[in-house]
This record gives structure tokens, sequence and C-alpha cells, in this order.
């Protein structure tokens, strides 16, 4: 992996954070990006969680969720004690992240920005989420990645 470092996983290793680095060949062509990853990877995609960007009151807001769910604008709101959520523009998301969409990573991110992380990773012995850039994933324990990004655990998560 030297070389081919992200922040993600500079930060994982800098902070001797157990983990583990997974790739995969991302198709350009796949409709969704954590989906994608799951199924590349053979994992439930209830362990693969996706970094999205919102903006509450005004301010940036990252949210994880499983990529079999959708983020609950209204309980990310709440989260992080605002009113109004709405999806941040993707400029914007890849302006405060540094990465790219698709491969946007919670850890290593340009801009520290408040975390909220679905309670129902709380559950998991280890998670996958985005290590920075499109077919790389991490995985780690929720309570690093908790840790780490001084995440605040909520129930933002809606299943289908």
């Amino acid at each position: 992996m030297a070389g081919r470092a992200t922040p993600a996983t500079a930060l994982l290793t800098r902070q001797k954070v157990a983990h583990t680095v997974h790739e995969y060949d991302h198709d350009p062509r796949h409709a969704s990006y954590g989906l994608e990853a799951a199924q590349a990877l053979g994992v439930p995609p209830e362990r693969v969680f996706k970094t999205l960007l919102a903006e509450v009151d005004r301010s940036l807001v990252v949210g994880i969720v499983p990529v079999a769910a959708q983020l609950d604008l209204k309980a990310l709101a709440t989260a992080v004690g605002g009113k109004r959520a709405r999806m941040a523009e993707i400029g914007a998301a890849e302006r405060a992240t540094g990465y790219v969409a698709g491969g946007i990573s919670p850890l290593g991110q340009r801009k520290r920005l408040r975390t909220v992380l679905d309670d129902s990773a709380s559950a998991l012995d280890t998670l996958y989420c985005s290590a920075g850039r499109r077919g790389l994933e991490v995985e780690l324990a929720p309570a690093d990645l908790t840790r780490l990004l001084d995440a605040t655990l909520a129930p933002i998560a809606v299943f289908d």
C-alpha cells in the first residue's frame, strides 16, 4: 500500500489503529459505489457504510450509514441539535473533504466536520467504509471509527 496511501489510510497508520485495506476493481458503470463494494468484497451490505455530507442549518455535517439504507436527514439534524438538513452539493462535499464523490472517506478529511455514525454500527465487530478512493475500502472496529472522528452515534439510517 505504500505509495498508494490515502489521507484515510495514513491517519489510521499514524494513529496505530488496527485496520485492513481491501481493494477491488471499480466499475464506473455501477450505479451504487457502496453496493458495488459490498458485492465485490463479498460482504453483507449492512457492514459496508457510505459517507454522505449534508448541510444542517448551513453547516456541513457528515452522516455515515449502511449502503443498504438511506440517510434520514431529519434524524441527522436532530442528532447535531439542528433544525433543517438537506444533502450537500457534490462540489461542496468534495471541497470540504478533499475526496472525490464515490470515494469520500469519513477519515482524513480536509476539514474537521461534525460526524454522526448510524447506531447500527455498534452491533458489528468491524465495518467497512471508503478508504479515500473508488475501489478502496477499509475495515475497522466501529469503536475506533467513532473515536477517531469524535462521532456521535445515533439512529440516522432508514432501511427499505
